[in-house]
């Protein structure tokens, strides 16, 4: 069986892969969603949806750093793995164990291309359809734009202060979120300047990949003088498998902490 992944590489496999390794977290969720259970053999530590796996399957290192002899051991038949969150170099050596389907997700289309394909390889076809009418009637639902002019940055780093641009997941679901993403034609992960942002209305602290707090307000308000700072989940805005059956309920309750206007 041959199978195009999301870079247009093919990959043969002769079977349904029976001894699987996930090195991304959200594809992680979605393969346990999906119904396979003893078939995933290794996730990455930052595989922590569901808890169980986490508990239970073999760790075999970071997204960006994967233990190749522990992977090597484990005799996967396929490797499942993405553009953005793993290396080239550790995607050409894991090449060598075992064929790797690799995702590319930009959009939210892509991320509903990717979980049909990863449906069809592993013979899930129909739970995976489901999932995808699911997601695309939750997020093509009108959601309420917050306020008609805002101007929103995503903050997903600190020290430095780095926010997401566009031609990325997260912008797109700011997007449907009803959010102006003030980095939307320049580079996919800005480093802020030193500057004062007046002109921000929102702010949005992610927890994920780096953890915001408390801590960090002080700092955040001074360089965003004019706006609300809110806390997200970044599971929601970023982990684009199953995880988004999860994002209308979570957008309905994060719309009550933005204001029509900006505050003083």
């Amino acid at each position: 069986m041959n199978y195009t992944d999301q870079l247009g590489r093919k990959i043969c496999l002769n079977s349904t892969p029976k001894r699987i390794i996930s090195l991304v977290p959200s594809q992680t969720e979605l393969l346990f969603d999906l119904g396979l259970r003893d078939e995933v053999v290794g996730i990455t530590k930052f595989c922590i949806h569901p808890e169980k796996w986490y508990q239970t399957k073999t760790r075999i290192g970071g997204t960006k750093n994967p233990d190749i002899e522990k992977i090597k051991a484990l005799k996967p038949d396929l490797i499942i793995g993405n553009k953005e969150e793993n290396r080239l170099e550790d995607i050409l050596e894991l090449e060598q164990i075992a064929p790797v389907w690799m995702s590319d997700i930009e959009t939210i289309d892509d991320a509903l291309k990717m979980i049909s394909k990863v449906g069809e390889i592993f013979g899930e076809s129909s739970k995976a359809m489901e999932m995808v009418s699911k997601i695309n009637s939750d997020l093509n639902e009108y959601f309420p734009k917050i306020q008609s002019n805002n101007s929103c940055i995503y903050l997903i780093w600190n020290e430095p202060l780095m926010a997401v641009g566009d031609k990325t997941f997260i912008h797109s679901m700011m997007e449907v979120f009803g959010l102006e993403n003030y980095f939307k034609n320049g580079e996919r992960y800005p480093m802020l300047e030193e500057d004062i942002y007046s002109e921000i209305t929102h702010v949005l602290l992610s927890s994920e990949p780096f953890p915001f707090n408390a801590s960090h307000l002080p700092e955040i308000e001074k360089r965003f003088p004019n706006a609300k700072i809110i806390f997200v989940d970044g599971e929601m805005f970023s982990w684009y498998g199953s995880r988004l059956l999860l994002v209308k309920e979570y957008f309905e309750k994060l719309k009550n902490q933005f204001s029509p206007t900006i505050p003083k």
